[in-house]
């Protein structure tokens, strides 16, 4: 079926243009150019400058690579955003970004730190969750060094990102070395059988444009690698497979109708709610994956939405 008059009219168009991936024929290395050119383009990114540094990554690993955004002139210490951008965590990098980063900066007068993680297949799991990890740890002990109060800092992404947020949430919590004032979670990919045959729920209206049932299954193969459904860290790979939601901190999560991952997002944030744990769930009729880049009221409802439930949070 097409979906394609269920979209936002304003995004409509875009939608349609969308250039697609068929994991089974088409390039990774061509998919990733075409994401990240796109989405620079898309978000005026190019344009923007930021901060750059190497940090140390998980023990035996590579430095990891993360870009800073800071607030203007921000008065005393600042409440810090750890970023993870999506792509799947096949694809993606934080530069793309730059527009959005910039701009949440400036809005919320925190410094946004965002993560160059490491993509499968080439890095498979846990190497993007630990690099991401380390990052909060360089974050929360440079506090001092980088003006930010090291009791308000909040882990944030979207899609592919928006899970390694998520997981980051559940490792912090299990480690105990940093204690997150929140997360914030935008259509995050969360459950590792949506698109298979043993996905929870399946409705045809989902998953039509952007990000696919098949581009889903290929990331999510890539990503696992060989790790095991009893494995410990399952639940750290694939969060909705985690078994205790308690004990994380504050959440918001935002979702489309119209995305593959809605109803994942909101059976995450049932069990939040059940956990006991503070959530906000906003779902936005007419809306795709990846809807807040494109430019529309729906996309500005959305950042306002963000920017509000990011102050509170903060």
């Amino acid at each position: 079926m097409t979906t394609l008059g269920l979209v936002d009219a304003q995004q409509r168009g875009m939608v349609a243009s969308f250039p697609s991936f068929d994991p089974k024929q088409d390039d990774l290395t061509a998919f990733r150019r075409v994401l990240v050119d796109g989405t620079t383009a898309l978000l005026n990114s190019g344009s923007v400058g930021f901060e750059e540094r190497l940090i140390g990554g998980p023990t035996g690993a590579p430095d990891v690579r993360v870009l800073l955004f800071h607030p203007a002139k921000p008065a005393g210490t600042t409440p810090a955003i750890l970023y993870i951008h999506g792509g799947g965590m096949i694809a993606g990098t934080p530069d793309m970004q730059a527009g959005v980063l910039a701009r949440l900066a400036s809005d919320t007068g925190a410094l946004v730190v965002s993560v160059d993680y490491r993509l499968a297949p080439e890095t498979p799991f846990p190497g993007g969750l630990e690099d991401v990890y380390a990052a909060l740890l360089w974050l929360h002990s440079h506090a001092a060094e980088l003006g930010v109060d090291p009791k308000r800092i909040t882990v944030m992404g979207d899609s592919g990102g928006g899970c390694l947020a998520a997981a980051t949430a559940l490792v912090a919590r299990d480690r105990g070395e940093v204690k997150l004032r929140s997360q914030v979670l935008i259509y995050p990919m969360l459950d590792l059988r949506t698109g298979g045959a043993n996905a929870p729920a399946d409705d045809p209206t989902t998953g039509e444009f952007v990000w696919t049932r098949a581009q889903n299954q290929h990331a999510w193969s890539a990503v696992r690698g060989k790790l095991a459904e009893n494995d410990p860290m399952f639940g750290y790979l694939s969060p909705a497979f985690m078994r205790d939601l308690s004990g994380l901190p504050a959440t918001f999560i935002v979702t489309g109708a119209l995305d593959l991952f809605r109803d994942e997002d909101v059976t995450f944030a049932h069990r939040l709610w059940h956990a006991g744990v503070p959530t906000e769930l906003v779902v936005y009729a007419s809306a795709v994956h990846g809807f807040d880049m494109l430019p529309s009221a729906l996309a500005e409802r959305f950042r306002h939405d963000v920017v509000s439930a990011l102050r509170r949070l903060l």
